[in-house]
C-alpha cells in the first residue's frame, strides 16, 4: 500500500514538472480542455437555470387555481383565433354565481389589466405603466411581497376608494425610495390616487403575465373609472380551490355554473376558457427536453475538440519522451509506473482545464445576473459534473499514448532520438 503511494505521488511530480517545463504545450492542451467543459458546464448552467426559473414564474401563477378567461392558453402555430375571438369577456358580476354555487372553490377575484398610462406626481411623470385593477381576495390568492405599506383594506378591498401600490420601477423613478412614497397622491391618467402600498422589486418576467415592476395596482371599482375593461382590457377570474377540494373538481363546477351563466344548451361549445397551470407545464416539460437535448449535443462535441487536442499532445509527449522512458523501464520501472506518470499527466491537464472552464462559467453567471433579467445559478451539481467529466475525459484521451508507452521495448526506446 505504501509503495503504491509513494508511486502515485512520484508520478504526479514528476507529471506536474513536465507541465511546468512545457507551458506553451500545456497552454495549448488546456484551451481545447477548457473551451470543452465551458461549453458543456455552460449549457446546462443555462438550461437548468432558465428551466427553474421558468417553472418557478409558472408555479407562482398557482397550481390550485383556475383562470376563467376569454383565449385559452394552450396556444401555437396552429391556434384557432377565429374560434375564440367573438367571445364574451369574463364580467365583475360573475364572481357572485360562483361564491355561491361552486362550493369547490375557496377564494375568487376578479381582474383586468391596461397598459400604456401615465402616471404622474408633482412635476415628474413616467410613460407607458400598467393599471392593474383587482378585486375581492386577489392578493390571498396571488400573494405580493411589500417593501412597505398594506394592501387594500374591507369586505370587499376598498373596491370604490382611489388607492393605489406602487411596481418597484415606479416608486423608484418618481420618489427614490418607498417610504417617500407612502401617503402620497399621484395621478392616473389624470385621476388622483393616494399611494397605500409599495411593492418589492421582482425583476423581468420569463412568463407572460403582470409586471408587477411597472405597474400601479388599484381597486376594481376605482380602475373602472380610469378604463372601461370591456372595450380596453383583457379581464379575467381567478378561483382558488378550497382546501380539500381537487383541481378536476373545481373544474368540473366552474364549467356547470358558467354554462348556466352564459345561458348556453347542452350542445352548444364552452365560450370560455379555464386555464390551468398544468397544461403550461406539459408544454415546458416537452419544450426543455428539446432544450437538454440540443445543449447536450453542443456540449458532447466540444468536449470531443477538447479531448482529441489532449490525445494529441500526449502522444507528442510520449514521443519526445520516448528514450527518457526506455531508460526508466532499463533500471526497473514497471509498466504500470510509465501508464500511471501519463495517466496522472492526462488527468492533471483535464482538471486544470475544467477549473478554468468553470471559472469563466462563474464569471458569466455574475455578468448576467448583474442584468436582473433571470437568476443564473451555477450549481454544485454542475461544478461536480464538470470535474468528473474532466477526469473522465483525461483518462480516455490518455489512456491510449500512456499504454503505448507502458509497452514500449527499453533497449528500442533507449536508442530511439
Amino acid at each position: 500500500m505504501i509503495a503504491t503511494i509513494k508511486i502515485l505521488w512520484n508520478s504526479l511530480r514528476m507529471a506536474i514538472l513536465e507541465l511546468r517545463v512545457n507551458k506553451l504545450r500545456t497552454f495549448l492542451s488546456l484551451l481545447g480542455i477548457t473551451i470543452g467543459i465551458f461549453c458543456i458546464i455552460a449549457v446546462l448552467t443555462a438550461t437548468n437555470s432558465l428551466e427553474k426559473n421558468v417553472r418557478s414564474e409558472v408555479e407562482s401563477l398557482g397550481s390550485d387555481v383556475i383562470y376563467i378567461q376569454k383565449w385559452p392558453w394552450d396556444g401555437g402555430p396552429d391556434f384557432p383565433w377565429w374560434k375564440f375571438v367573438n367571445r364574451p369577456l369574463p364580467k365583475f358580476q360573475e364572481l357572485g354565481p360562483i361564491r355561491e354555487k361552486v362550493h369547490s372553490a375557496g377564494l375568487s377575484a376578479f381582474a383586468f389589466s391596461s397598459n400604456g398610462k401615465r402616471v404622474e406626481y408633482k412635476d415628474d411623470y413616467m410613460e407607458g405603466t400598467e393599471l392593474f385593477a383587482v378585486s375581492g381576495d386577489y392578493e390571498k390568492i396571488q400573494a405580493m411581497k411589500f417593501v412597505s405599506g398594506r394592501f387594500f383594506a374591507g369586505k370587499e378591498n376598498e373596491n370604490g376608494v382611489n388607492v393605489g401600490i406602487l411596481g418597484a420601477n415606479i416608486w423608484e423613478g418618481l420618489f427614490g425610495t418607498p417610504e417617500k412614497a407612502l401617503g402620497k397622491t399621484i395621478t392616473i391618467a389624470g385621476r388622483p390616487c393616494r399611494v397605500i402600498g409599495t411593492l418589492k422589486k421582482k425583476g423581468a418576467s420569463l412568463v407572460d403575465g403582470i409586471n408587477y415592476d411597472n405597474c400601479v395596482v388599484v381597486p376594481y371599482l376605482y380602475g373602472r373609472t380610469i378604463v372601461d375593461e370591456r372595450r380596453f382590457a383583457d379581464p379575467f377570474l381567478i378561483i382558488k380551490a378550497a382546501p380539500g377540494a381537487t383541481l378536476l373538481q373545481l373544474k368540473d363546477e366552474l364549467r356547470g355554473v358558467m354554462r348556466s351563466v352564459h345561458r348556453l344548451r347542452p350542445k352548444e361549445e364552452d365560450d370560455f376558457s379555464l386555464n390551468e397551470i398544468t397544461a403550461v407545464s406539459g408544454d415546458l416539460n416537452k419544450m426543455f427536453g428539446m432544450v437538454n437535448l440540443g445543449g447536450g449535443f453542443i456540449a458532447f462535441f466540444a468536449l470531443v475538440v477538447g479531448g482529441f487536442g489532449i490525445a494529441n499532445i500526449m502522444f507528442v509527449t510520449v514521443k519526445e519522451r520516448t528514450n527518457i522512458i526506455g531508460l526508466k523501464k532499463a533500471i526497473g520501472a514497471r509498466k504500470k509506473v510509465i501508464l500511471m506518470e501519463f495517466l496522472l499527466e492526462s488527468i492533471i491537464l483535464c482538471l486544470m482545464g475544467g477549473l478554468l472552464g468553470l471559472f469563466f462559467v462563474y464569471i458569466i453567471t455574475i455578468i448576467v445576473n448583474s442584468f436582473h433579467f433571470f437568476e443564473f445559478t451555477l450549481t454544485l451539481s454542475n461544478v461536480i459534473l464538470g470535474l468528473s467529466i474532466s477526469s473522465i475525459v483525461g483518462v480516455i484521451a490518455g489512456f491510449i499514448p500512456a499504454y503505448l508507452a507502458s509497452k514500449l521495448d527499453p533497449v528500442v526506446a533507449i536508442r530511439s532520438n
